[in-house]
């Protein structure tokens, strides 16, 4: 396994919020694992802890918000991935609209897709939600902005434990 932990500890992945909203709840997380999954259709591929909340909703809802953040919104990371929805009303304390099917949108966030679950595959502690994307935005003033990363949020203490 310490093999496998070299070649981990050199990944360094953009960190996104993916929130969600089913049976009229909602619940929105820090997301680091994630990425485009297919050029044609264009899927994109979220892994959420079976631990968290925000799977609990996920679990039945059928679209899911993914945000990114740039590394000035560090404050949104902390929110989304230092406090627990079991405890917390994370969307009381942000700026959100609803966009297709009452899926949460974070307004602040640097870009956002709304994607369709097509798909949902067990990986072990995680569950894969695979995204195909319906609505999106940008912030312009943030086009250039560094995204936040897995090295900007390592000092977050996780809302929940791991598992």
């Amino acid at each position: 396994m310490a093999a496998m932990d070299a070649f981990i500890d050199r990944l360094d992945p953009d960190m996104c919020v993916v929130t969600a909203a089913a049976d009229g709840d909602r619940a929105g997380c820090l997301v680091g694992f994630a990425c485009q999954c297919s050029i044609e259709p264009v899927r994109y591929v979220v892994w959420l802890s079976k631990a968290n909340r925000t799977y609990r909703v996920a679990r039945t809802a059928d679209r899911l918000a993914v945000h990114l953040l740039t590394r000035e919104q560090r404050d949104l990371a902390e929110l989304f991935g230092g406090e627990t929805g079991d405890r917390t009303d994370k969307f009381a304390r942000v700026r959100t609209r609803r966009e297709a099917g009452g899926t949460v949108v974070l307004e602040d966030a640097a870009a956002w897709f709304v994607g369709t679950v097509v798909s949902r595959t067990d990986g072990g502690d995680h569950v894969g939600f695979f995204l195909e994307p319906q609505t999106w935005g940008a912030r312009e003033d943030t086009a250039e902005a560094p995204l936040l990363r897995l090295s900007d949020a390592v000092s977050i203490s996780p809302g929940h434990p791991a598992d």
